[in-house]
């Protein structure tokens, strides 16, 4: 789709959170973990949802969720969940709020374990974002064995809400895996 004189990615021409989002931020490899945090929480809201619903309630997250701050989460008390339950700004699912704490505790205990979130979830790609060449959308797979491997893992160490499916959008969003199209402008930009 030409938005602009640019061509993107079929998914990202519907909306302008869309179209922002993926001009800036999907497929940018992304190395810093409060950030990487961020990703894994909501893509572990987004379960059964469309990415656009909870890019909508992103600014809702980032003030609920003290920032994507993983320490901060990760002692939140029943009381605070139930806070949660009641925000309008956020996916009011006991489930996946449940989640976010276990995640964060998880989080923390694998940034102990290997000095940094990013040096364990890297390694899924060995250190290097796997460079695809799409020319059609569905093309693009659902999960990969990598992506298999990290929920395999994650899921070992604690994580819910982390199915092979959300590692894979996971991987997507911080730029693991380069799913632009090869017509998508953004794809030689992630690729170089």
């Amino acid at each position: 789709m030409k938005t602009s004189g640019k061509t993107r990615c079929l998914w990202a021409k519907t909306h302008p959170l869309l179209m922002d989002y993926h001009d800036h931020e999907w497929g940018s490899p992304l190395h810093d973990d409060q950030r990487l945090f961020e990703f894994i929480l909501l893509e572990s809201a987004q379960a059964g949802l469309n990415w656009l619903t909870i890019l909508k309630k992103r600014e809702g997250y980032r003030y609920a969720y003290d920032d994507f701050d993983p320490k901060k989460v990760a002692r939140y008390s029943e009381a605070k969940v139930r806070r949660l339950l009641n925000d309008p700004g956020i996916v009011r699912n006991r489930r996946k709020v449940a989640s976010s704490v276990v995640n964060a505790q998880a989080f923390l205990r694998i940034q102990r374990e290997f000095g940094g979130f990013h040096v364990y979830i890297w390694g899924f790609v060995k250190d290097s974002p796997i460079q695809n060449r799409w020319k059609d959308p569905a093309e693009i797979p659902a999960k990969t064995r990598e992506s298999e491997a990290m929920s395999k893992d994650l899921k070992k160490r604690g994580f819910t809400f982390v199915g092979p499916t959300i590692c894979y959008a996971f991987m997507q969003a911080v730029g693991m895996v380069n799913d632009h199209t090869v017509d998508c402008f953004r794809y030689p930009e992630v690729a170089g």
